[in-house]
C-alpha cells in the first residue's frame, strides 16, 4: 500500500509550530535530516521481521564493522539514556559501581537512570573540563575487597564531554589501559561522537575500538536522526548477554528496521560527518563573534559544537525572549549554547547581533 500524497488534506494534519523560528538551546531541536526522512520511506512499506531479524539490521552490522572493527555489534535502541543504561548494566555486577566525571550526562541529565533501572552506583569525580585522566579515576578506582563500597567496575567517559572538549586518542588510551590495569572496563558515551571526531578529523575508531573502549552509546538523534541511537559492542568479551539487557531495559524496538535504517544513513556514506562538521564550524563561528562582544567571556575551549559563557543574568533572560536555550549554572550567569546541523550563518549572525545589542542595553 502505497502512502497517500493528500493525506494531510483529507485530516486535521497540520503544522503546529513556525519553521523559521531558531535556537540555540539544544541539537535535539532539529528537525530529522532529509536524508534520513528519505531512508525511512524508503524502509517503509511491505513487511519486514520484527524485533531486528530485518534486513536493515543485518546490513547496519556490516556498516558497523566497517567503522569500528569486524568484532563490533550494533544492538539499536530508543533513546540515549536507553543506550547508556543498557551498555552500562552489560558491563556490571549488581554490586558494580562506575566511575564517571561529575559532570557526566549519566550522573546529571539522566534522573538517576543507571542507578535505579541498572542498579549500580555512580562514583564521580570533579573535573577542571569534564575530562577525567587516570589520576581523577584514582580518586575513586579503590576498595575493590571492601564489602561496605560498591565496587568499582567500569570508568565511563563522554566524547565529546558534556563541557564541549575532546579527549585526544591517546588520552583514552591512556584511560583504557589504566582501567583495564585495575580489571575495570571502558564505557564510552558517544551521543556526541561524530562531533568529536569532525574536531579531531580521524576517524571514530581511532579514539574507540583501537585504543581499548570496551563498549560505547552511538549517538545519532542530535546529528540529524529522528529517533533511536545504538549500542556498540566493541569487546565482545566484555558483555554478557546483551540481547537479554536491552530487553529487559525496555530498550528493544519491535519494528527496529526504522532505527537501523536511519543508523545506515548516517553511516553509510558520509551524512555523520557532514553534519558533524557543519555544526562545528557554526559553533566555531558563534565563538568568534562573541568574543567580540565586551563582557561576555567564554568558558572552555570550543571543540565541537558547543559555546559555554558566562554573562549578565538579565542579559539572558532578555535574550531568551528571542532565542531559546539553557543556563548552565544560573547562579553564576552561565549559559550553553548548541549548534546543530542545520544552524545557518544567519542564525549565528542574527544571534550575535542580538547578543551585542542586549550588552548595550
Amino acid at each position: 500500500m502505497n502512502p497517500d500524497p493528500t493525506y494531510a488534506a483529507k485530516t486535521d494534519a497540520r503544522r503546529h509550530h513556525d519553521p523559521r523560528v531558531r535556537g540555540f538551546a539544544s541539537d535535539n531541536y532539529a528537525g530529522a535530516h532529509p536524508e534520513v526522512l528519505a531512508a525511512l520511506a524508503l524502509a517503509n512499506g511491505g513487511h519486514q521481521v520484527a524485533y531486528g531479524e530485518d534486513d536493515y539490521t543485518e546490513h547496519l552490522q556490516r556498516i558497523i564493522r566497517s567503522h569500528f572493527g569486524g568484532r563490533a555489534e550494533a544492538f539499536p535502541v530508543f533513546n540515549g539514556t536507553g543506550a547508556n543504561v543498557v551498555a552500562l548494566q552489560a558491563l556490571t555486577d549488581r554490586w558494580g559501581a562506575v566511575i564517571a566525571a561529575e559532570t557526566a550526562h549519566i550522573n546529571v541529565d539522566e534522573g538517576g537512570a543507571p542507578e535505579r533501572m541498572a542498579g549500580l552506583k555512580l562514583l564521580t569525580v570533579p573535573t577542571p573540563d569534564g575530562k577525567l585522566t587516570p589520576e581523577l579515576i584514582d580518586r575513586q578506582a579503590y576498595g575493590w575487597e571492601d564489602e561496605h563500597r560498591a565496587m568499582p567496575q567500569v570508568v565511563s567517559i563522554t566524547q565529546n564531554t558534556e563541557l564541549g572538549t575532546v579527549y585526544t586518542p591517546d588520552e583514552i588510551r591512556a584511560i583504557c589501559e589504566h582501567a583495564h590495569a585495575h580489571g575495570m572496563k571502558v564505557h564510552l558515551d558517544g551521543a556526541r561522537i561524530s562531533n568529536a571526531a569532525a574536531s579531531l578529523d580521524v576517524p571514530m575508531r581511532t579514539f574507540t575500538n583501537a585504543v581499548g573502549v570496551d563498549i560505547m552509546s552511538f549517538g545519532g538523534t542530535k546529528n540529524g536522526m529522528l529517533f533511536g541511537e545504538a549500542v556498540v559492542v566493541l569487546n565482545p568479551d566484555a558483555v554478557r548477554a546483551m540481547k537479554h539487557v536491552r530487553k529487559m531495559s525496555m530498550q528493544l524496538p519491535s519494528k527496529m528496521r526504522f532505527v537501523s535504517v536511519q543508523l545506515e544513513a548516517m553511516l553509510a556514506r558520509d551524512l555523520w560527518l557532514r553534519n558533524a562538521r557543519h555544526a562545528n564550524a557554526m559553533a566555531q563561528r558563534l565563538a568568534d563573534g562573541v568574543r567580540q562582544v565586551h563582557g561576555v567571556e567564554i568558558l572552555y575551549p570550543v571543540q565541537a559544537n558547543a559555546v559555554f559563557a558566562r554573562l549578565p543574568h538579565e542579559v539572558s533572560e532578555r535574550l531568551q525572549k528571542q532565542y531559546r536555550f539553557y543556563f548552565w549554572n544560573e547562579a553564576a550567569g552561565d549559559v550553553r549554547w548548541m549548534c546543530s546541523y542545520d544552524t545557518t550563518e544567519d542564525d549565528v549572525d542574527g544571534f550575535v547581533q542580538a547578543l551585542k545589542e542586549e550588552m548595550a542595553r
